[in-house]
């Protein structure tokens, strides 16, 4: 027997029962049951399903109780006192789930549905891979293409790396997504939970690339979720480009000196890439605005974010977020 074909055969089998989904959500009471549906329909399940609410006032409380005798697993549902936006929302969940001692961990919005199957999926390379991104089918059901490599120097996704898989069935990654990363409790332990200072917008980019610092990252070419929710967009062929907000324009300027003191901290800031970085995501927003939103109203919000990221980017007393080990 080869070493390889050893290795192979003492991976641990993944148990769906060792897993944890991890949903955020904010006064969309109507998707999110439309996830939970997706959940309690599909084989094999997860031993908990995590709720976090960001202090919903519709009536997502009601709609999470009526599935807890229904959804086939054990149900964990938190109700945070204000809205911490989706990063202090994932890092919760994550920190929920962390306790509740699963071995996985799968996050997601609650603009989606799972497919029946896609649990074990996911699972089918947990014996291989600690951090997982799966693909997922857009509102028409066309294939969504998400931004899985980062220009580290930058900080800015690549927007036309190869959408095509060979027949190894998966790529690597040097990014993440919160709607759908599969991560080991090994990997999490290691570089700590999600950071709620970004609020929205970068996190899981930063959480992503802290992950492959630490492991082998993939995205596979496996669809397991279908985004539930339509937003307008324009068109580019291999890649949308999506209507945004004033808060996402203001969090993805601010956001940036989140990530200049994670690249510091770690060894690679370069303050002349970073600067382009960030210049090309001030002209990708205004692009955005142009030929998505069809309108020039709004840039007041990116200059914002830029002149309270010069704010955050001067604090000295900055941490990181600290490991769990």
């Amino acid at each position: 027997m080869s070493a390889a074909t050893a290795a192979e055969t003492t991976r641990t089998p993944f148990d769906p029962q060792s897993a944890a989904i991890v949903v955020v959500t904010f006064n969309r009471s109507t998707l999110l049951a439309g996830l939970l549906r997706s959940i309690r329909d599909m084989q094999p399940q997860p031993g908990h399903v995590v709720i976090i609410d960001n202090a919903s006032v519709d009536d997502t409380t009601e709609v999470v109780e009526s599935f807890r005798e229904t959804l086939g697993t054990t149900l964990v549902y938190r109700k945070l006192e204000t809205n911490t936006g989706g990063s202090g929302g994932f890092s919760e969940g994550m920190r929920t789930a962390y306790e509740l001692g699963a071995e996985w961990i799968w996050l997601m919005d609650d603009d989606v549905e799972v497919v029946a199957d896609g649990l074990a999926r996911m699972g089918h390379w947990a014996p291989r891979f600690k951090s997982i991104q799966g693909r997922r089918y857009d509102f028409d059901g066309s294939p969504f293409y998400w931004q899985y490599r980062v220009a580290e120097r930058m900080g800015i996704p690549i927007p036309f790396a190869p959408a095509g898989f060979d027949a190894s069935g998966f790529k690597p990654m040097n990014s993440g997504c919160f709607e759908g990363m599969f991560i080991h409790r090994s990997i999490v332990a290691r570089i700590g939970l999600p950071d709620p200072r970004f609020f929205i917008y970068w996190d899981d980019q930063v959480y992503g690339w802290l992950a492959s610092r630490q492991t082998m990252s993939v995205i596979v070419d496996e669809f397991v979720l279908r985004r539930t929710r339509e937003i307008r967009q324009w068109d580019m062929g291999i890649r949308h480009l999506n209507a945004s907000s004033n808060a996402y324009r203001y969090y993805i300027m601010r956001n940036r000196a989140f990530i200049k003191h994670y690249y510091r901290h770690h060894g690679v800031y370069s303050p002349v890439l970073f600067g382009l970085g960030t210049t090309m995501t001030f002209i990708k927003e205004l692009i955005r605005l142009l030929f998505v939103e069809r309108t020039v109203r709004g840039t007041s919000n990116l200059w914002r974010g830029l002149r309270d990221g010069r704010r955050i980017a001067r604090d000295s007393s900055w941490q990181p977020m600290p490991p769990l080990e």
